[in-house]
């Protein structure tokens, strides 16, 4: 077997009239600029980002990763008469344009500031026609071997949410990468709520595609996943509406081109909202497993979360905001402030099973980024765990006697399955929560003064620890349930058929215990990823990978500082 650094091809080539080695091996493309040659145009990036740190000499010596280049492309005589930069340079000369018969470009990401990503080209012109079809089919052969690569795409857009540019956002900055990458494709614009997720429970031929991309925003992404993880164990024969059933993994891998309001999930797996960033990591075949949480009541399946589930204060702002819809993003604010002020708090019960032998806790420093070592080991170890209590019948790893009960009066109860870092909250409810570790970040806020709520509520975009304080307490859990204190049955029908002296019962308890407001509602909703949950008894269970995003977590801030090539020619 051949080593990725064996050097498959190098030629002296010239890229805007100045001399070039260029090199090749089965992992790196390589440029150099030679120091003998005569330089008839001061090089300038194409791109340039004024903020980096440049290495001595960056401009002379260029690498650029196999793995990361888009495509490449013979140049004809009319590509190269129209090629300029951005206003920093001007039109190639015609003389220039007679070589275009030797002459290709090779597109490739670079990294730019913020973890966003842009499409690079670099133009070299060979000597003869010849040794650029040499250079061109090599690389292509190199590009064909890359593995996981997607070739054909299911994409769904939807024309209405954000700013309903979604539609926009596709044609103009998302197909062109497609096409220029030699990924097909089959859009489907959805016409109505949770058009995609039937499409994909029914009708898709999931065995055409390599992957199924979402235009949209974090609604539209759980579409996706509640279509695709239901027909993954349909198929199977597996029961989704059974708690206990261990969940088979989805195979097809999952893109997002944020077009959304938040887009919560693209910056926990990227970093960025940025939509040509995320289409470049799915040219690239980029794979990052996610956990996913099902949720059921009485065993009856409610929904699937792979982010926030919150009770309490965020389930009341979801609740509130819905009635105010018109006002667009806006009424998350007011809607916000209007239950903060409302001071409400939720009595229930609260009973967890922690994550045992696992690395890491709530309160880490350390933070989930690409190739997080506790992701896989912690994915590993639940995994050799799973196989083990199937093999072995008898075995019972969710035994009664790990489980953990709180009781107790609490103004918000959220599990976080990631950080749900945003722009407002650049840290995110829980900070140390992991992406694919098979566990959520089970936060308890319980009853404390508004101005005490308000400084963990700050915390949250400051780089203060939201969690130490004394009201609020954090767990590391593999599974928990819920009950509220009040309505036990948890069924709005259920309470309707109560005599009115149970109602006066009921309601004259709630008054004591809120006696700031004679009409305090008894139980709050579950905010699910942005929908409003049908009940509040649930039963919340984490299935570790049960997913995979077109993504490769959040790169660390050296990967785009100690760079080479900070910018493209």
């Amino acid at each position: 077997m051949e080593r990725s650094g064996r050097l498959l091809l190098l030629s002296e080539l010239r890229v805007r009239n100045t001399a070039y080695d260029v090199s090749l091996t089965r992992s790196v493309l390589t440029w150099k600029r030679r120091t003998s040659s005569p330089v008839y145009h001061p090089f300038r990036p194409r791109f340039c980002v004024p903020s980096f740190p440049r290495r001595p000499h960056s401009g002379v010596h260029h690498s650029v990763s196999v793995s990361e280049i888009i495509s490449v492309r013979e140049e004809d005589e009319e590509n190269i008469s129209r090629r300029r930069d951005d206003g920093s340079w001007k039109k190639i000369k015609e003389s220039e344009g007679k070589d275009c018969r030797q002459a290709f470009t090779v597109l490739y990401v670079e990294r730019c500031r913020q973890h966003r990503w842009r499409c690079a080209e670099v133009t070299f012109t060979c000597p003869e026609g010849a040794l650029r079809q040499h250079w061109v089919s090599s690389i292509r052969e190199q590009l064909a071997a890359v593995a996981n690569r997607p070739k054909h795409l299911l994409i769904y857009i939807n024309p209405y949410g954000g700013k309903r540019q979604g539609k926009r956002i596709y044609e103009q900055k998302v197909a062109p990468l497609f096409a220029a990458a030699g990924v097909s494709t089959d859009v489907i614009v959805t016409e109505y709520a949770n058009h995609a997720r039937d499409h994909l429970r029914t009708e898709a031929e999931l065995k055409k595609y390599d992957g199924v991309v979402c235009v949209g925003g974090d609604g539209m992404f759980s579409e996706i996943i509640h279509g695709l993880i239901w027909r993954t164990q349909i198929d199977g024969a597996v029961d989704p509406n059974c708690p206990d059933e261990t969940l088979q993994t989805c195979s097809l891998r999952i893109g997002i081109i944020p077009a959304g309001s938040t887009d919560c999930i693209c910056f926990a797996t990227v970093g960025t909202n940025d939509p040509v960033t995320s289409a470049l990591h799915i040219i690239v075949g980029d794979s990052q497993p996610m956990d996913v949480c099902s949720v059921h009541h009485n065993n009856a399946f409610l929904r699937y979360s792979v982010s926030l589930l919150g009770y309490g204060f965020y389930g009341d702002v979801l609740t509130d905001s819905e009635r105010k819809r018109w006002m667009g993003p806006a009424r998350y604010d007011l809607s916000g402030l209007k239950m903060f002020l409302t001071h409400h708090y939720y009595e229930g019960t609260v009973s967890y099973l922690p994550a045992r032998g696992i690395i890491g806790t709530p309160r880490d420093a350390a933070r989930c980024r690409s190739g997080c070592v506790v992701c896989q080991h912690n994915g590993k170890l639940l995994t050799e765990r799973s196989e083990k209590y199937e093999m072995d019948e008898t075995s019972d790893s969710e035994s009664d006697g790990e489980w953990r009960t709180i009781r107790g009066k609490f103004l918000a109860i959220n599990a976080a399955s990631m950080s749900c870092a945003c722009p407002r909250s650049p840290k995110g409810l829980s900070p140390a929560a992991h992406l694919a570790d098979g566990t959520t970040d089970l936060i308890l806020v319980r009853k404390c003064s508004r101005f005490d709520f308000l400084r963990h509520l700050l915390r949250h975009t400051s780089k203060d620890d939201q969690f130490d304080l004394t009201f609020v307490e954090v767990h590391r859990v593999r599974r928990f349930r819920f009950t509220p204190r009040h309505c036990q049955s948890d069924s709005d029908l259920e309470l309707d058929l109560l005599g009115n002296a149970s109602k006066r019962q009921i309601f004259s308890q709630i008054c004591r215990d809120h006696p700031a407001c004679g009409c305090a509602p008894a139980y709050s909703c579950w905010n699910c990823d942005g929908e409003i949950l049908t009940h509040t008894a649930i039963d919340v269970r984490v299935h570790c990978q049960l997913i995979k995003l077109f993504a490769r977590g959040i790169e660390e801030p050296a990967v785009f500082e100690d760079l080479a090539n900070p910018c493209a020619i």
